[in-house]
């Protein structure tokens, strides 16, 4: 499947914004799940790249010029491979999984994550994450608007309520409540006739040797419609866009994120 992608992203301040910082984690790689046909990726300045410790594609942002506005646009095609019960056929990349055990603020378990990872079963095969992730579908409603990117797994559970980010938080919480590793994935999917919205985020377990990738919204395994784009312990690891700026004062955000399917 060859996915056709474009992203852009606005933010516009109240008044001139002097010394700015953006670290983007917005350009994808080829490995076992897609290939990369081109992809550019537009800024209003120059950027420098580098790869993070999640092996991730990293561009870097540095400006001093007063500006009021700073918008990046995203275009590029991905060929993606359908993966058999959602396994990547990669290693466990960078870090240790260790790391991916670990509790970070975002997915850290409370007594009911604690209750919900206790009562979904062993997570010892694909099929029972898939069921977790049904859990977590019954448990927690997609709507957007409830919660933010700040939000975190204990309290999206508390609420009933989130979107795909609080899904994979969710998921990830419970799998290493079982000290089974998982890590957050960011990226984009192809909607075709789902409410959900183009830009997604879904969860890797890892899982007899290899990752196995699972969209816990859509409770399906993620491979064929998804273009991965970062990898991390949580959202904060890879967030699409982070930065820090002095001045600008209040900031307005406008998304625009459009993703076309071709077989």
């Amino acid at each position: 499947m060859r996915l056709f992608i474009h992203h852009e992203t606005t933010y516009r301040y109240d008044a001139p914004v002097h010394y700015s910082i953006q670290q983007l984690r917005l350009v994808p790689g080829s490995g076992p799940a897609q290939v990369v046909v081109h992809w550019d990726l537009h800024a209003p300045g120059k950027l420098d790249a580098a790869t993070d410790a999640y092996g991730n594609a990293v561009r870097m942002l540095v400006m001093t010029r007063p500006l009021s506005e700073m918008r990046f646009v995203v275009r590029g095609e991905v060929e993606t491979t359908t993966l058999r019960d959602g396994r990547l056929e990669e290693g466990p990349g960078r870090i240790p999984l260790e790391h991916f055990t670990c509790a970070t603020r975002l997915t850290e378990a409370d007594a009911a994550v604690g209750d919900l990872a206790r009562g979904c079963g062993a997570l010892d095969r694909p099929a029972a994450l898939l069921e977790l992730a049904g859990h977590i579908q019954e448990r927690v409603a997609y709507r957007s608007g409830i919660t933010q990117v700040t939000s975190t797994a204990a309290e999206a559970l508390a609420l009933g309520q989130g979107v795909c980010q609080d899904h994979a938080h969710l998921f990830i919480a419970c799998c290493r409540a079982q000290g089974v590793p998982a890590r957050y994935v960011s990226g984009y999917i192809d909607p075709g006739d789902v409410p959900h919205a183009a830009s997604h985020a879904w969860a890797d377990v890892w899982l007899d040797g290899g990752w196995v990738s699972v969209d816990v919204t859509h409770g399906r395994y993620a491979s064929g419609p998804y273009c991965r784009i970062a990898v991390g312990a949580d959202y904060d690891r890879a967030a699409p866009v982070r930065g820090m700026r002095v001045g600008g004062g209040g900031e307005a955000m406008a998304v625009d994120v459009r993703v076309g399917a071709e077989q």
